[in-house]
């Protein structure tokens, strides 16, 4: 009992003199600060993507009663996946080095309800003038083995600091909502451990071919939606409000404007 006491009073010592001393707090601030200020600009740059896309909602909204987009979501990476990346890829444990080799430290995820809603949101978002593509992953047309689809992004835009203007990368990803909840099943599934190797060949197999009939269900709610569009369509322009109005054979507005038809009081 009286060496644990020693060997407490030892460490509280050793944290004291050496972690908590002047040198050791500065060196901290040193390496940190500038990690944390960093994140800050990554932050910033996910404001910046999510304000585009909400105001692209807004617009879909106003115009043609309908919002393309279910839901968005963002996250920041964190120091440990960054540093895990790092060391993965071999970059340099520097700000720049971070910066300029992991471009997904900022992501910014938009949920549709249909895959056309995906690339014509993409398209919207590409097409303004302070967005600047780097990279683009099409898992929809060319899903990954295991069944995986979505549209990846990497997209440099500006964010405007008090003295300056600073480029950002963010990685944006587009799924519809059968996408993302494969995705988000099959991310809980993948990181299971002790399970043997047959019994995950044919669990992968299993969640290949849920992607596959998710994708199957996707393009015919899209085909479903198109139809009613289609119909609705045809019955606007066959309704009666649709059709010149006439009395006797000439048209009730004009009537109206020359005067012609008179009101009994």
């Amino acid at each position: 009992m009286l060496l644990e006491e020693i060997l407490k009073q030892e460490q509280e010592r050793f944290i004291k003199e050496n972690l908590l001393s002047d040198e050791m707090i500065e060196l901290l601030k040193e390496n940190i600060m500038p990690f944390n200020t960093l994140m800050a600009y990554y932050r910033c740059a996910i404001m910046e993507v999510e304000t585009k896309f909400k105001v692209l909602n807004e617009e879909f909204s106003l115009q043609y009663d309908r919002n393309p987009i279910e839901s968005i979501k963002s996250r920041i990476k964190s120091m440990d996946g960054i540093f895990k990346k790092a060391k993965k890829k071999n970059i340099p444990i520097t700000m720049e080095g971070i910066e300029e080799g992991i471009r997904d430290i900022a992501g910014v995820r938009v949920i549709c309800s249909f895959p056309e809603d995906i690339y014509m949101l993409a398209d919207c978002l590409l097409k303004q003038d302070d967005v600047v593509l780097v990279e683009r992953k099409d898992y929809i047309k060319n899903p990954k083995p295991s069944g995986y689809r979505s549209l990846h992004l990497i997209i440099e835009i500006p964010i405007f600091l008090q003295n300056e203007k600073k480029m950002m990368k963010v990685e944006v990803q587009f799924r519809t909502i059968a996408m993302d909840f494969w995705a988000s099943v099959e991310h809980k599934v993948r990181y299971k451990k002790n399970i043997p190797d047959s019994e995950a060949e044919q669990l992968a197999a299993e969640l290949s071919s849920c992607a596959d009939q998710i994708a199957a269900m996707d393009n015919k709610m899209e085909e479903i939606r198109r139809r009613i569009a289609e119909a609705e369509e045809r019955e606007a322009e066959n309704s009666p409000a649709k059709q010149p109005q006439t009395i006797g054979g000439v048209m009730l507005k004009k009537r109206l404007e020359s005067g012609r038809f008179p009101f009994k009081k």
